[in-house]
């Protein structure tokens, strides 16, 4: 099976740089990375023309910047995707080595997978835009504390499991709530029953995660946890929180009417 791993960014190339540059740990790589740009900045043109990918095609998609709309960007990324998997991070995100190959290997066609991610501090942030990913990994388990110190959130997430028949059994019971953007994948045809990405939210969050969740499930699919198999270290940077009132308000209306095919998605219906 082939996939397609979409990289959701917005002007940050150092970010992308130490993520594409840590791609070539893969155990398992991509056959396309497709970068989601919600704008079309001339940084990301000129970085991207100029990064030489030996092993994994890059695919490059633009819009207009015009205000947040993630998941229009994140629609046409869908469409554009040559390959059946997909798998969804954020441009500030760096991959455990074993990341594509555990999503690869727990994948089903009615399941979508959510994993979680572990926020470093400054110090470590810094570490990982500077050393090759396996020296970082060597030893996560030890640097726990460390991590909680620099600053560090959800450091749990940090701690990889071996992914095997009574791992797998223990995670799946344990199981998980919910999506988070920066971290899930599904088969294509998946992304296609929802049609996509909700383009009516127009403010992060809410509508790139927990808005999948329940049109996912209202058409049969099931939430399946990779926490600890698929680990993901969140590089840091000073974070501008919004209210999510309106979100979450317009999340209650789209409930309530059971429209788990979004109507202003990939396609307009």
């Amino acid at each position: 099976m082939k996939v397609s791993l979409i990289i959701s960014v917005y002007k940050n190339t150092l970010f992308l740089k130490t993520i594409l540059d840590n791609l070539r740990y893969q155990t398992i790589k991509p056959d396309e990375v497709i970068i989601s740009e919600d704008g079309d900045s001339q940084e990301m043109r000129d970085f991207l023309a100029g990064y030489e990918s030996p092993d994994t095609a890059l695919v490059h998609v633009t819009q207009a910047d015009d205000g947040w709309r993630k998941n229009r960007a994140l629609n046409r990324a869908i469409v554009t995707a040559s390959h059946e998997y997909l798998i969804f991070i954020d441009g500030d995100c760096v991959l455990h080595s074993r990341f594509v190959q555990n999503h690869l290997r727990l994948s089903r066609p009615r399941d979508i997978l959510a994993g979680k991610r572990v926020k470093v501090g400054p110090r470590y942030s810094d570490q990982l835009c500077r050393m090759p990913l396996p020296r970082f990994q060597r030893g996560t388990i030890r640097r726990i504390r460390q991590l909680a110190k620099d600053g560090g959130k959800f450091v749990e997430e940090a701690v990889y499991l071996p992914l095997n028949r009574v791992t797998a059994f223990a995670i799946r019971k344990l199981g998980i709530t919910g999506i988070k953007g920066c971290n899930f994948s599904c088969y294509k045809e998946a992304m296609l029953d929802i049609n996509g990405f909700d383009e009516d939210y127009v403010r992060p969050a809410v509508g790139e995660d927990h808005d999948l969740v329940w049109r996912f499930q209202g058409l049969g699919y099931r939430i399946v946890s990779v926490k600890h198999f698929a680990v993901q270290y969140h590089l840091y940077h000073p974070e501008s929180w919004v209210s999510q009132e309106e979100n979450l308000a317009l999340l209650r209306r789209k409930q309530a009417s059971e429209q788990y095919r979004c109507l202003n998605g990939i396609i307009k219906l």
